[in-house]
């Protein structure tokens, strides 16, 4: 995944396993590398970003990558029963989501549409302690004084943490070393994808798997279809 955002980057895509034969041999079956739990921002198309193909990912997406019973159950089947060794939790900048997670908390600001509410309430926590509290402890929200990318990295850190909290299947396996948890953010301006968050990882197994420029490490035993490192 991390070559392929590599060649994404650089523009130089192969666009690997997206032609008749292998549609036709992902057709009875799915054996996904990973699955991707990331915001729904039209920006984020997972396939393209990662230079993946048909059958490679387990996509789960909402606006805001916001944890709810429908993705942790998604989640949990890509897991259990598609077997896959990484979960990739990806946020990105200039997110919609959160940008009115940060408006909704500013003095007078309008009531938004109440399904919209309820899916950027698990946000809110984020931008309340990125703001931090006044001497006389409230918390005052400027939204031209926010930096949305701070929070938005507040958020995927409290979204991880969720989904482990929230998911003992999941929980187990990252404990057991059979599965990694990495929180990764996209930059929009450069297409580039770094690591936040890493769990579930052997720490003498991560040499091999470093990058200089952008921390996204590999699970241990999960390889792309050329055996090669799957981070």
């Amino acid at each position: 995944m991390l070559r392929g955002n590599q060649r994404f980057v650089a523009g130089e895509p192969r666009h690997p396993r997206q032609d008749v034969e292998r549609r036709a041999e992902i057709a009875a079956e799915q054996k996904p590398l990973a699955a991707l739990f990331g915001c729904s921002d039209s920006r984020l198309a997972a396939e393209i970003i990662f230079d993946l193909g048909l059958g490679d990912l387990f996509v789960v997406r909402n606006a805001g990558q916001v944890i709810a019973d429908s993705i942790i159950g998604s989640l949990e089947y890509g897991v259990a029963v598609l077997g896959v060794k990484l979960i990739l939790v990806l946020g990105h900048d200039e997110c919609g989501a959160v940008k009115a997670a940060i408006q909704s908390q500013a003095p007078g600001a309008e009531r938004l549409p109440p399904h919209i509410e309820h899916l950027i309430e698990p946000i809110i926590p984020a931008v309340r302690r990125i703001v931090g509290p006044q001497p006389d402890g409230r918390v005052l929200v400027d939204p031209s004084a926010t930096d949305a990318l701070a929070v938005g990295r507040e958020h995927l850190r409290d979204t991880v943490a969720e989904l482990l909290q929230r998911s003992p299947l999941i929980a187990d396996a990252v404990a057991s070393g059979e599965l990694a948890v990495v929180g990764a953010n996209y930059r929009l301006s450069d297409g580039t994808v770094g690591s936040d968050v890493v769990l579930g990882i052997d720490p003498p197994q991560l040499s091999p798997y470093l990058s200089e420029q952008e921390r996204m490490l590999t699970p241990l035993q999960a390889v792309e279809p050329d055996g090669s490192p799957l981070l």
